[in-house]
């Protein structure tokens, strides 16, 4: 019986230990690797979920989709391009794609904010269950507004993970 009282605590112990660990594997994620002073904005094409850090402190997330593995359109993959990357421009609401579609833009990527060239993170109302954009990362209106005016500035640190 002592056994078993001694394999009870130690299993507690363990689960206590660790399961902190697990609740703060985020954080850890977000300090860790560098990116947890300031503002951090992480993308996840696995789990297609954004989470937004500030100095290691999850305040926001939600669903996102990222590039697709193919596009019938251009004839070939478009993932968002995987690394850490730091906001250059941003656009308001009636922001459209330039390039997309095809010929000649006018795609609606409301509350853009571009992270690298041709790239932004933006409002879309169609943040389907999978990565289906030209290599942008598609968030919900309302995220998109919250990001834009409350948490990305020039300069936010964009980290998108691999796929």
């Amino acid at each position: 019986m002592k056994m078993l009282k001694r394999i009870g605590l130690l299993a507690i112990l363990l689960v206590g230990l660790f399961g902190g660990l697990a609740l703060n594997a985020q954080q850890a994620y977000a300090q860790g690797n560098g990116y947890g002073s300031g503002k951090v904005f992480i993308f996840d094409p696995r789990t297609l979920m954004w989470s937004a850090y500030d100095n290691g402190d999850l305040v926001g997330s939600g669903r996102a989709s990222g590039g697709a593995n193919y596009c019938r359109d251009i004839h070939r993959r478009c993932h968002t391009p995987v690394g850490v990357f730091s906001v250059q421009s941003k656009g308001g609401p009636d922001c459209k794609s330039s390039i997309y579609p095809k010929p000649n833009g006018g795609a609606p990527m409301g509350y853009c904010m571009f992270f690298s060239k041709n790239y932004a993170i933006h409002a879309s109302k169609e943040v389907r269950p999978y990565n289906a954009s030209h290599g942008s990362i598609r968030v919900q209106p309302s995220a998109a507004y919250w990001l834009s005016h409350n948490f990305i500035t020039i300069g936010t640190k964009v980290v998108v993970k691999s796929y």
